[in-house]
């Protein structure tokens, strides 16, 4: 039986909370397998792998108590604590907490009171308006429960989309929104505002002076298949090829309170809402509420509802309860599109890229950047069309010739050779030495131990002319878990040897991940930020690795791939050999 990953980990302590909130326990005791859950997703290595070494207490809000079930996870599969409180319910009781509004305390109130205790019995309760009697409950909440079963609440979770999907989708849709007369302001929220790595769905929020006319613009749309009310001012739809959609609508007086909510995360704004307790605030979407007087401040910008709370505003991107909301926290320059000159990994014809190396070049060029590395694969990366070392010392002499033609930008010359087993590269280093830059990539034998994977990188990230480590962990967003590696003892190597770790931009790729970016760059690692385009027209890619960094936490001098290439070059392990 293999180890859980992260994830698996995470989704146990996030049941054991539901289920401990089902029973009712004191809230703080819910609290704490919910912090561990996000504990376990925000640790940059294998928890499981912390367990049985004995330093899992090191991870905040992992405790003696935690540690003890993680162990008995590990050795059975199972949390004890779990298997006994299943017992006390019917297995059908948490999967009504995926319907919108209905968390553990109002599911256990629907099953004490009418028995509801399975997705099926909580749609007949709705369609015989059983719901509208319970206390908090009534036709509008039958009405949301009726939408999200037609949008298919009840079938298989869909599949997440990637980011760079769901911006496509939003973008049109806000589009098309702006563009009805009823629209005052039109955004994308939600975890695609937050520039997540995946989302669940979208959140379009609004303002309007007639919130019923914009709301039902929504079913309008040609790119909507179904669509439903649930109240004047709100939407549910769903897209041809599945997305879920969904639209609120407020006066453009309170269009901040909206839009700050719905960005997000939850756990962000969990901390809002505890802030604004202790200074006798009630924080909600529809304005901020002072009990001492009983005036509700509405604020038309996110900026209003920051400054009444005592704080700066936070760009979307930090808002995931990572101390963005502690004392003393400085809010970072967040790194921008414009502050990229160079791009350090990119494939072309000679491997397995759609472009020339000259096309790729000018490419660059007219997006404005000052140098550009031809990194096309090794011979033994495995994806066919293999650059023999003769082809690469012919390469060579080709993007030279480039770089003496084409003016405006530096044109230079690499490999991104792939990691053997033992950590060598795939050339010999009198070779790998004729280059500019090199790059090493795990792209065979995924499937070592974590203690040989992290060694086979290490050896890497220690040798002579190997000056960047691309797309560290392997990751496919959801199609491909990372292969295990101790990122922490990685970090470390890569501080001491002074080699380089790559930001990958590829969409499903986006490795190393803000979690991974942020903790490396606390390990003092250079970090750069590479598209790995494979064609002209994905050179632009460049946005969703800027997407990952500023979700990092990273300004622009935390990059290296900002500074000119005269700054840069000297940082390369090319250079300090030739010095």
């Amino acid at each position: 039986m293999s180890d859980p990953s992260n994830a698996t980990i995470a989704a146990a302590f996030d049941e054991l909370g539901d289920l401990y909130e089902l029973d009712g326990a004191v809230v703080h005791r819910v609290l704490a397998y919910r912090n561990a859950a996000k504990a376990v997703r925000d640790a940059s290595v294998s928890v499981s792998a912390l367990t049985r070494e004995g330093r899992v207490t090191s991870l905040p809000g992992i405790g003696k108590t935690l540690e003890e079930k993680l162990h008995a996870l590990l050795n059975t599969g199972t949390i004890p604590a779990a298997e006994k409180m299943r017992a006390k319910f019917p297995p059908g009781l948490i999967d009504l907490t995926r319907l919108p509004g209905l968390g553990p305390k109002r599911a256990r109130k629907l099953f004490d009171e009418l028995g509801v205790d399975s997705l099926d019995a909580l749609r007949e309760a709705a369609e015989g308006q059983k719901l509208r009697g319970i206390k908090g409950f009534g036709a509008k909440f039958e009405e949301t429960v009726l939408a999200a079963f037609a949008a298919g609440v009840a079938e298989k979770a869909a599949p997440r989309l990637l980011l760079h999907k769901a911006t496509d989708l939003g973008d049109a849709i806000v589009e098309a929104l702006r563009a009805h007369p009823a629209a005052v302001r039109v955004e994308i929220a939600g975890g695609v505002r937050r520039l997540a790595d995946s989302v669940k769905d979208l959140d379009i929020v609004a303002a309007s002076d007639d919130p019923p006319a914009l709301a039902a613009a929504l079913a309008g749309l040609d790119l909507v298949e179904s669509a439903s009310s649930s109240g004047e001012n709100a939407a549910h739809a769903r897209t041809h090829n599945g997305a879920s959609i969904d639209l609120r609508v407020v006066a453009p007086d309170q269009f901040g309170n909206l839009l700050q909510h719905f960005t997000g995360n939850k756990q962000h704004n969990v901390k809002i809402r505890e802030r604004a307790v202790r200074k006798g605030l009630h924080v909600s979407e529809y304005g901020i509420l002072d009990d001492a007087t009983g005036d509700t401040l509405r604020c038309a910008t996110e900026e209003e509802v920051y400054t009444r709370l005592g704080l700066p505003w936070i760009p979307p991107e930090l808002r995931e309860d990572r101390g963005e909301l502690e004392p003393g926290y400085v809010v970072p320059t967040l790194i921008e599109q414009r502050d990229l000159k160079g791009d350090l990994h990119c494939h072309t014809i000679a491997s397995d890229g759609r472009n020339t190396a000259l096309e790729m070049a000018r490419g660059a060029l007219e997006r404005g950047l000052e140098y550009v590395v031809i990194t096309d694969h090794s011979a033994t990366h495995g994806f066919g069309n293999d650059v023999s070392p003769d082809a690469l010392k012919r390469q060579i002499e080709l993007v030279r010739g480039i770089n003496e033609q084409l003016d405006g930008i530096e044109v230079l010359v690499g490999t991104e050779t792939n990691i053997l087993p033992d950590g060598s590269p795939d050339y010999d280093d009198e070779l790998l030495a004729e280059l500019d830059w090199v790059v090493g990539s795990v792209h065979t034998s995924f499937g070592m131990s974590q203690a040989e994977m992290t060694k086979r990188i290490i050896a890497a990230i220690e040798h002579p002319w190997i000056d960047c480590i691309g797309h560290l962990t392997g990751r496919k967003i959801e199609r491909r878990k990372p292969y295990e590696v101790d990122t922490d003892a990685v970090f470390a190597a890569a501080a001491a040897a002074g080699t380089m770790l790559e930001i990958n931009s590829a969409p499903d790729r986006r490795d190393l991940s803000d979690v991974h970016a942020r903790a490396a760059h606390a390990a003092g690692v250079t970090i750069i930020i590479n598209t790995d385009a494979h064609g002209v027209s994905t050179q632009g890619i460049s946005r969703w690795g800027i997407a990952t960094a500023r979700r990092a936490g990273l300004a622009a001098a935390d990059v290296a791939n900002t500074l000119p290439w005269a700054e840069f070059a000297p940082l390369r392990k090319h250079a300090r050999a030739r010095a």
